[in-house]
C-alpha cells in the first residue's frame, strides 16, 4: 500500500471507533486521533513520506518491526510504546485496521473505567 492509502484506511478505521475523535493539536499537517484526550493514532508526513503512527505493546511492537520492513519504531514518539507504518508492499489492509484498532484498545485500557467509553467496539 502506498502512504495515502494507508493514512486514508487508517483515519476511515479510527473514525468508527466508539469515542474517537478527529483533531489537530499539531497544526493541520499532524492528523490525531483520541479517544477520552489519549492519542492512539498520528497521521504526518516525514520527509516527504506519509507514515501512520499508533500505540503498540512493546513486545508487539519488536515483532511486527521484526515481520515488516514497512514497521519501525515511531517518528517523534517514545519507539518502546509506538510504531510508524510506512508505505510498502507488505502493508495489507487487514495489517492497518487490526493496528489502528489495538492501538485503540491500549489506550481504553489504559483509561481509568469511569472515562472508558460506554459502547463497546465489535471484535
Amino acid at each position: 500500500m502506498d502512504g495515502k492509502e494507508i493514512q486514508q484506511l487508517a483515519a476511515d478505521v479510527a473514525r468508527t471507533l466508539p469515542s474517537a475523535e478527529l483533531c489537530y493539536p499539531f497544526g493541520p499537517e499532524y492528523e490525531v486521533f483520541k479517544v477520552r484526550g489519549k492519542m492512539f493514532a498520528l497521521l504526518a508526513q516525514v520527509r516527504g513520506e506519509r507514515i501512520v503512527n499508533l500505540k503498540c505493546d512493546p513486545e508487539n511492537a519488536l515483532l511486527q518491526r521484526a515481520i515488516y520492513d514497512s514497521i519501525h519504531a515511531a517518528y517523534h514518539m517514545n519507539k518502546r510504546h509506538w510504531i510508524s507504518i510506512y508505505p510498502g508492499e507488505q502493508i495489507s489492509e487487514g495489517l492497518v485496521r487490526q493496528l489502528v484498532e489495538e492501538s485503540y484498545d491500549l489506550v481504553v485500557a489504559g483509561l481509568p473505567k469511569r472515562l472508558r467509553p460506554m459502547e463497546q467496539r465489535e471484535r
